[in-house]
């Protein structure tokens, strides 16, 4: 059993047993309802789900026969469920828990393929169902949860086919099906250990090469990345050290940081197109997750994954500072948590888990865990005060889990940066981090002073983590200030932390030293004076407002920021000894006596309430007693009201008379605590009984709303104390703690123990009511609620007041008093009893045993609530009639009403509130699983007897709150009781009411009702959707109708209730007449809403369609609404497109129904083509989204593209049997028709002046609202996306073309046939010749959609008149329309099929036309067209299937392109490039599938050209030479010779430079240079050497080519190139090369720093090392930066011998310096170069003080005195230096030795210069 289960209150534990039979006969009723011969009757198992769920969330003990018998009727459930969208997403979200419960219990298998087909059929497919976008993204998450919940139990074998299913789409990198089939990938590859022999080392090394295929995309290298992480944690038979250099430098660059102050992004990473990203998103960002755990997994002893993991970190940590933060920071804090969690993780499997399949060897042993937390430890010292608040936790959090693996390590750190903290006067917000720190590793700290001192490797640690909780828990009073929030509840963690760990304080002479040091008694004292400094001096913030009674604990932000206020409280005055208890009571009734703190009530009542549980008895006489007599003795001889049940008359009571504001803040006060304070006082409060009885009935008769309101607070407390289940002695340590230990053991939920028969020492103690408490109840409720109900009864009836303002007085009072009895008793009085429709009596409660719960002991009885709801009603009936202006009565009835009626709420929000307390909970009360301080490791988190007895009594609560909740719903046989219908009644009244705040209110209720009693639905929706046809109804019964009508049981109802859907949809059309802006806009929100969540209608509405006569059949509807949607109806125009989508809705559920399903989509079709050329834009979008789902597109379209030519128009025509393409060629052929809606639809295209982008997302942003939008478009636009390969060319920019529009003439040309295309052809040719670009566009999407529709016939179209407008429009001299035609001719010769392979009819015929040269008289702008529409053309084509005729066009274009790199126009170079890097991506990935490419029947017709083969060769031939001769050009003038001719030579070599830099911009943007990285090596020196030239425009592309190269990662072999590239530019004549190649080389370092080998290293340093000396200052300058970022997370042993040469040639300039005179010896350069070496060395470790450290500052500035630039450096470093160590230099400056300051020639003038100028 469950610990939870077992800790229940002993009445509830009892019950429990008796959950297992009840779940088999849930199990046998759910599986009854289900007919395989009837597969509809899947939604009567629905209603089940709910009630089975509730044994999972109860963690009942249930029979693993039944959870497994479940687990297969719900796989069958889901599959037989298809089309049925929300019967699988509640099937299938139900089967994600049980398998999350009890997967590991269960022995499975699932297949995977339906799985995935569910998945396409419904997400990935044309067949768009009618449902809402909500519920369709629930659905795919649905599914996606259950792959993953699923793939352990894929059968052997499914790892290889879903690799063989995925890989193929993985054939084109650069298509869209690439992402979606890594993402399949991710999602299915199932690594459970049936499949585990699969996965290879040469299957890691394919995945490592797709990997690299695609640079630079985050989306990309997320998927990998969980793929690696799992395959990393699961395939421990693989070798992973030869893949840890690639591994990590992939994780490295994953991190975009910036390098050298670059930019922290790519600035072009590829985008995915967005509908995969939404469908594959990730719940993260970034990849941490995935590389944290592939990095805690590949550690293993001896291996080098802890080598590579301490280099990550070098190269990281300096990002964690607070100065270096930015945008990355999240993924640096998600990876740090992530390590931790995973280390701690992976710890707990290798030593608890029992089915731990790891070698001993491959377990991490104590070496191991040193070295890990020693290098999490850099990162978590960098991020400590970081300014970031989510990071600064994170660091605290992964100290406190990190401080019980290795506590030697950790908690000296904990204590030097808890010192330092104190020290530091720069920045006084790190003492709330380090205290913060503190008290999360609290109990680390206190296992660590009382363990053994050998169990923490050293001998001091003991004596430190005393003295460090010493001086924190002595300082810890100093923190609590008024004015600090944070650091005052950091102290108090702090001090919870320390107490909670304690079994009792004070009780005895043993225990840790640190508490032989304090005087606990001293202690207490001046901890109580602090505390009560604090309560004086805060300030409430909040005001509560009349009628409106405030939460009793509402107040500063002691209570209402966190919990840890009241949790001090408690576990500190619950651990104290009797003697101190007794002290700090009287200490706080002093307190208590002399204040009265209306500021701090709540903080003081939650003392007194703190103080009452830890004795209640001793608490009762110091604080409760004293309280009740200050109030009683206060309200004797004030003027009373007589309202308050003790029968005073009316004739005594003058409104008049009123309390003085003192007595009455005073007595509010007193009340107000003593309700805090009595909450568990339990059976002590019946000795107190007259005295209670007395205050409350005097509140209650007080002339004052405010006295009356606290009187409301203690009869609910009062009632709550007396009768409910709450823990006692709850801080106190378990019975069977061993020994005398001081130390509290701590306990855990999951721990094998609990099932060992040791509960009876265990078991918490549980406040059950006595037969006095339930009497003394019992008597409340006669006085308070019995009573109060007459009196409500006689002023409703009698109408005894004569003065309306006695009379609301007396009826707030009396309501508030009804309110308190059943907010106080809660459940506890038992619920209504329902009707039963079946004759005869039966055992309710027995035969409809579900699970155990209850709140508390049960008192008044059934007849009592139900004669509350009876007077009630009377009530509700004569407010609304009498006083229906007045909104304090009505809320109070409506609170009333809801806790009469929704039996069990009250207990599900305190659930609530409860649960969002624990989500802030601490870790300072979480012991991590592992715990290496003393050895002990637990299945689970360990947590405080108090923090599990706590969750054990929420857990009692939820359990409550749902035990009588689904009682009812499952048996058709009850209907609710008739008290519960008539308070249904009044609150849907209520919900109309003109009042807002009432509205809302009875309508929360109302809802709340409904979802446990659906069957009352239907009734309320015909009342509501009645008000909307009602034209006399007022605006605010509309806004209270489409409210309720919102909600999702209403919304749900409608789906199985053809009656109420009736209803819904012509009230809704219906509502036109209503005027009010508000109502308008609230009916289009419920509209809207409609539309998101629809999921389908009732399937009644099918069986009988024209059988009723009253307008309620399908067909009618249907008609109704059709004749509702045309322009022509004066309709309003949004009810115009509320109509049409309507149309659509209905038309799209009748799919299913094949008798009637045709018919009404040729109407509808027919329908919606008129309506694009409706006046109304929105009507026309709704129209575009219709088209594109209604029409399929099938009869015309050409099945053998083979055959086209013996297929004419006219015998496809005969052979055409379709009715739909018929219909829509009529409407074709009406006279003005297309031009009519090519217009209209041009109308979509706003296009601005100054922007040559359209404004809108497929054409609507600019007219339509978020509301409309909703309506209009449909789940299909974003599951069909287009373009299908991604867009990069910022030459083709804008989303002026809109594919949908496209689509759809794609799809009424396949539907109609080509006898509609001359009907197109004047049409298009108008279009396309308009001056208005907004036509052009249209004609641009007409023209694709008939090129892509591949109809029989086409081809003689294309050849008779469609060649001459494309050639039209190739030729055409406009340049604006560029991206809209481009667009045009993509969308035409886009691959068809799931992965683009399949070749569109006229693709050949469109390369062709486009091949054909230009004449030589066209301008620039037309060979510019011509190339920008060659380029999209290239990106189309499938390269892996590419035929002969293609890679001849390619080889045949290669030539072309070649000859034209110096042409003379720059906007055709750059084109040109663009072109030209697309044609050799294709070529190169071509080859790799070049079986594919052998000709037919031998016959080789491939035209032989010399540049076919060597085509690489001539891109890079001459790039260095060509580079250094321009760079030698120092002005234009060197491209004239001596009589001032231009240098055509010279002139081309620079074209064609610029050629060359756009070809590696295009090809590094476009993500296609991992098919071209030789030839973008080979022109990596030009880039490097054209930095600074004096030709403007090319200087500008090699520094753009230049900062995207320096995110490139290149693989071997081209990465031993770019070494010697890089290394020959270091030592190039020209010193701007020198200094270009500096600067790359400082990203390529960071970037190749994991695949460099040694040799390659050194080679860079000593190359770096001699640029040091060079001739030019701004290089030696540059070097000595580079070397010092290269220092900061480089090889160690490269930086350390630098270190030691740097500072032995610095020593022995400075002692040649003292021998010989200045003039003698080295050159400046050498001195220069020898100060800088120095200096990298000082800026090398920024923030820290290594050993060396003071040595080479000392030497450095000796320098001082030298002449620029030497002196300059100095001054410099210093200056930077002084920056990073300021804020630790008090520390810090200890390092440093008398010697070293006193030591040199000039102490007064350097010494100034370093302390007294810096520090």
């Amino acid at each position: 059993m469950h610990l939870y289960n077992a800790w229940l209150p002993p009445p509830v534990a009892e019950e429990t047993v008796k959950e297992a039979e009840s779940f088999s006969a849930v199990v046998r009723s759910v599986r009854g309802l289900w007919r395989p011969d009837d597969p509809d009757s899947v939604y009567a198992t629905l209603k089940w789900i709910s009630v089975v769920e509730l044994f999972i969330k109860a963690k009942s003990e249930v029979s693993l026969v039944d959870v497994k018998g479940l687990t297969e009727f719900g796989f069958d459930m889901f599959y037989a469920s298809q089309n049925k969208l929300y019967a699988q997403v509640r099937w299938g979200s139900f089967l994600v828990k049980l398998l999350k419960k009890h997967g590991k219990k269960l022995a499975l298998t699932v297949p995977w393929r339906p799985l995935y087909d569910t998945l396409i059929c419904t997400h990935f497919t044309r067949s768009t169902g009618p449902e809402g976008w909500r519920l369709r993204q629930r659905h795919f998450e649905t599914v996606t949860s259950l792959v993953r919940s699923c793939r352990k139990f894929f059968p052997a074998g499914s790892a290889l086919e879903i690799w063989s299913e995925f890989r193929a789409s993985m054939e084109n990198p650069w298509h869209n099906s690439s992402f979606e089939g890594s993402g399949f990938i991710r999602l299915f590859l199932p690594m459970n250990p049936e499949n585990l022999d699969y996965f290879t080392s040469d299957w890691i090394k394919e995945c490592l090469g797709l990997w690299d295929l695609v640079p630079n995309c985050q989306f990309w290298d997320i998927q990998w990345a969980f793929v690696f992480a799992r395959c990393i944690k699961n395939c421990e038979s693989i070798d992973w050290e030869p893949f840890l250099p690639v591994l990590f430098s992939r994780y490295l660059n994953m991190f975009e940081v910036p390098v050298s102050n670059a930019n922290g992004s790519y600035p072009f990473p590829l985008e995915v197109h967005r509908n995969t990203r939404f469908l594959f998103s990730s719940k993260m960002g970034s990849p941490a997750k995935a590389i944290a755990k592939s990095i805690v997994r590949l550690l293993k002893p001896g291996g080098l994954a802890q080598e590579n993991f301490e280099r990550l970190a070098n190269l990281l940590e300096q990002y964690y500072h607070p100065s270096n933060g930015g945008r990355w920071s999240y993924s640096l804090e998600r990876f740090l948590r992530h390590l931790v969690i995973v280390f701690q993780k992976r710890l707990q499997y290798e030593h608890l888990s029992t089915n731990n399949k790891r070698k001993p060897e491959q377990c991490l042993g104590k070496l191991e865990r040193s070295s890990f937390v020693k290098t999490v430890l850099k990162l978590i010292d960098r991020g400590q005060y970081s300014k970031n608040e989510s990071l600064a936790e994170t660091v605290a959090v992964a100290t406190s889990m990190l401080a019980y693996v290795e506590p030697s390590l950790v908690l000296p750190f904990i204590a030097s940066r808890f010192h330092l903290a104190l020290e530091t006067t720069t920045a006084t917000h790190q003492l709330k981090s380090a205290v913060t720190s503190v008290a999360f590793a609290g109990r680390a700290l206190l296992l660590a002073s009382v363990s053994a001192p050998i169990q923490t490797d050293n001998l001091g640690a003991t004596d430190d983590s005393m003295e460090l909780l010493r001086i924190s828990l002595s300082n810890a009073l100093f923190g609590m200030d008024a004015n600090d929030p944070p650091k005052t509840l950091a102290t108090m963690q702090l001090i919870s932390s320390i107490f909670s760990n304690l079994a009792e304080v004070g009780a005895s002479e043993e225990g840790p030293a640190f508490l032989h040091t304090i005087s606990f008694s001293e202690w207490l004292d001046e901890f109580f004076c602090h505390l009560f400094s604090l309560l004086q001096h805060l300030e409430p913030s909040s005001v509560m407002n009349e009628g409106v009674q405030t939460s009793v604990t509402s107040g500063t932000f002691l209570v209402e920021d966190s919990p840890y206020y009241f949790c001090m409280l408690e576990i500190l005055l619950g651990k104290l000894s009797r003697p101190l208890l007794n002290q700090s009571l009287r200490k706080i009734s002093k307190f208590i006596s002399r204040n009265v703190l209306p500021g701090a009530t709540a903080e003081v009542g939650l003392l007194c309430c703190a103080c009452v549980r830890s004795n209640p008895e001793e608490a009762a006489v110091q604080l409760i007693k004293p309280i009740l007599m200050s109030i009683n003795s206060s309200l004797k001889g004030t003027p009373v009201t007589g309202f308050g049940g003790r029968g005073a008359s009316e004739a005594s009571f003058s409104r008049k008379s009123t309390l003085s504001p003192a007595l009455e803040t005073s007595v509010e006060y007193h009340l107000k605590i003593l309700a805090i304070a009595i909450s568990y006082g339990g059976a002590v409060l019946v000795q107190y009984k007259d005295e209670l009885k007395e205050a409350i009935a005097s509140a209650f008769q007080a002339p004052s709303w405010k006295v009356n309101g606290a009187g409301d607070h203690v009869l609910r407390s009062l009632f709550g104390s007396l009768v409910l289940y709450y823990p006692i002695d709850q801080y106190k340590p378990f019975a069977c703690q061993h020994g005398n230990s001081v130390l509290e053991e701590w306990g855990c939920s999951k721990s094998k123990e609990n099932e060992n028969n040791e509960h009876a020492n265990l078991l918490p103690k549980w406040h059950i009511p006595t037969p006095e408490e339930l009497f003394f109840a019992n008597e409340l409720l006669d006085l308070h609620l019995g009573s109060a109900l007459d009196d409500l009864l006689r002023i409703c009836q009698t109408k005894m007041h004569t003065d309306t303002g006695n009379e609301k007085e007396h009826l707030k009072v009396t309501l508030l008093r009804i309110y308190s009895s059943l907010q106080g008793v809660m459940s506890c009085l038992p619920d209504m009893r329902p009707t039963c429709k079946t004759k005869g009596n039966r055992d309710l409660d027995g035969s409809y045993f579900l699970i155990a719960g209850a709140v508390g002991s049960s008192v008044g009885s059934s007849e009592l609530r139900e004669k509350a709801a009876q007077d009630i009603h009377v009530a509700c009936k004569y407010l609304l009639k009498e006083r229906s202006d007045d909104s304090v009565l009505l809320m109070l009835v409506i609170r009333i009403m809801d806790a009469l009626g929704n039996f069990g709420n009250l207990e599900y929000e305190e659930w609530s509130n409860h649960i969002q307390a624990w989500k802030l909970e601490s870790a300072a009360i979480i012991e991590p699983p592992c715990n290496f301080i003393v050895s002990s490791h637990a299945p689970g988190k360990r947590r405080p007897r108090w923090a599990l007895i706590d969750k054990a009594y929420m857990h009692n609560l939820w359990r409550c709150s749902q035990q009588a909740y689904h009682k009812f719903r499952t048996d058709s046989s009850l209907s609710p009781s008739e008290h519960m219908i008539t308070l249904l009644d009044d609150l849907l009244n209520l919900s109309l009411h003109n009042y807002e705040t009432v509205r809302l209110l009875a309508g929360r209720s109302l809802s709340m009702m409904l979802k446990r009693w659906p069957s009352l639905t239907a009734k309320c929706v015909l009342t509501l959707t009645g008000n909307l046809c009602d034209p006399k109804a007022p605006e605010h019964v509309i806004l209270g109708s489409c409210s309720v009508l919102a909600t999702q049981n209403v919304l749900r109802h409608l789906t199985t209730d053809a009656v109420s859907f009736s209803s819904f949809i012509t009230g809704l059309l219906a509502s036109s007449h209503h005027e009010s802006l508000k109502a308008q806009k609230a009916i289009t929100e419920l509209f809207v809403k409609y539309n998101i969540h629809f999921s389908g209608i009732s399937r009644s509405f099918f069986k009988n369609l024209d059988g009723q006569t009253n307008g309620s059949g399908f067909s009618n509807l249907v008609s109704q609404i059709s004749s509702l949607s045309f322009d022509t109806n004066a309709l309003h125009w949004r009810y115009n497109l509320m109509a049409n989508r309507v149309l659509l809705l209905l038309t799209l559920s009748s799919r299913s129904q094949s008798n009637l399903s045709s018919k009404i989509i040729e109407e509808s079709a027919a329908h919606f083509l008129r309506n694009l050329k409706s006046q109304l834009p929105q009507s026309r979008m709704l129209a575009i989204s219709a088209l594109n789902t209604l029409l399929q597109g099938a009869p015309h379209k050409n099945k053998s593209l083979g055959l086209e030519k013996n297929l004419s128009a006219g015998h496809l025509q005969v052979h055409s049997n379709s009715s739909l393409g018929g219909i829509l060629s009529q409407i074709f052929k009406e006279e003005g028709f297309l031009t009519e809606t090519l217009n209209s639809l041009s109308h979509v295209h706003i296009i601005s002046d100054t922007e040559s982008t359209s404004k809108g997302n497929h054409g609507s942003s600019s007219f339509q609202s978020l509301a409309d939008k909703a309506i209009t478009f449909f789940y299909f636009d974003f599951s069909a996306s287009w373009p299908r390969t991604p867009s990069w060319i910022s030459l083709l920019g804008g989303d002026t073309f809109y594919s949908n529009f496209a689509r759809i003439f794609k799809r009424l040309v396949q539907e109609c046939g080509t006898p509609i295309l001359p009907e197109l052809q004047s049409t298009l040719e108008e279009f396309s010749c308009a001056k208005e670009r907004s036509k052009q566009c249209v004609a641009a999407e007409a023209l694709a959609g008939i090129l892509h529709s591949d109809v029989s016939g086409l081809t003689e179209a294309w050849d008779s008149w469609i060649v001459l407008y494309f050639q039209k429009v190739i030729g055409a001299p406009s340049v604006e329309s560029i991206p809209e035609w481009a667009a045009c001719i993509r969308y035409a010769v886009t691959g068809k099929g799931k992965y683009g392979t399949r070749v569109p009819l006229l693709r050949q015929r469109i390369l062709d036309c486009l091949e054909k040269p230009l004449p030589q008289t066209l301008t620039t702008n037309v060979v510019t067209k011509r190339y920008a529409f060659l380029s999209v053309v290239l990106i189309e084509i499938s390269p892996q299937r590419m035929s002969v005729k293609e890679l001849e066009y390619h080889y045949r274009l290669m030539d072309e392109l070649l000859d034209n790199l110096s042409h003379a126009s720059a906007q055709v170079r750059e084109v040109i490039g663009i072109t030209l890097s697309v044609l050799c991506s294709n070529l190169r990935l071509s080859a790799t599938f070049a079986h594919t490419h052998l000709p037919e029947n031998g016959d080789n017709n491939m035209v032989e050209s010399p540049q076919r083969d060597d085509w690489a060769t001539i891109l890079t031939d001459r790039a260095s030479e060509l580079a250094i001769s321009i760079q030698s050009m120092e002005s234009l003038a060197d491209i004239t010779d001596e009589n001032g001719s231009i240098n055509i030579e010279a002139q081309a070599d620079v074209r064609r430079m610029e050629t060359m830099f756009h070809f590696i911009i295009s090809s590094l943007k476009s993500a296609r240079s991992s098919y071209l990285l030789d030839i973008i090596v080979g022109l990596l020196y030009p880039v490097i050497s054209l930095q600074e030239t004096s030709n403007k425009d090319l200087t500008t592309l090699a520094k753009s080519a230049f900062e995207l190269l320096k995110w490139r990662i290149l693989s071997r072999p081209f990465l031993e190139k770019a070494v010697s590239v890089i290394l020959s530019s270091a030592n190039d004549p020209n010193w701007h090369t020198r200094f270009a190649s500096l600067t790359y080389l400082r990203t390529f370092m960071y970037r190749h720093t994991f695949t460099l080998s040694n040799s390659e290293k050194q080679q860079i340093w000593k190359n770096i090392e001699n640029l040091l000396v060079d001739n030019q200052v701004e290089v030696r300058e540059h070097a000595a930066g580079v070397l010092a970022s290269l220092m900061k997370g480089g090889d160690e042993w490269l930086s350390s011998d630098f270190r030691v040469r740097a500072y032995a040639v610095a020593q022995s300039i400075q002692k040649n310096r003292r021998q010989r005179n200045r003039g003698s010896g080295q050159s400046v350069a050498s001195v220069h170069g020898a100060v800088l070496a120095l200096a990298a060395s000082v800026l090398s470790v920024p923030y820290d003080m290594p050993s060396w450290l003071p040595e080479h500052v000392t030497l450095l500035a000796r320098f001082i005195s030298e002449p620029s630039p030497v002196k300059s450096t100095v001054m410099k470093a210093v200056a930077e230096f002084r920056r990073t160590h300021a804020d630790t230099w008090n520390i810090q400056k200890e390092s440093f030795t008398e010697e070293q300051l006193e030591a040199s020639p000039h102490p007064q003038f350097y010494l100034f210069i370093l302390f007294t100028c810096l520090f």
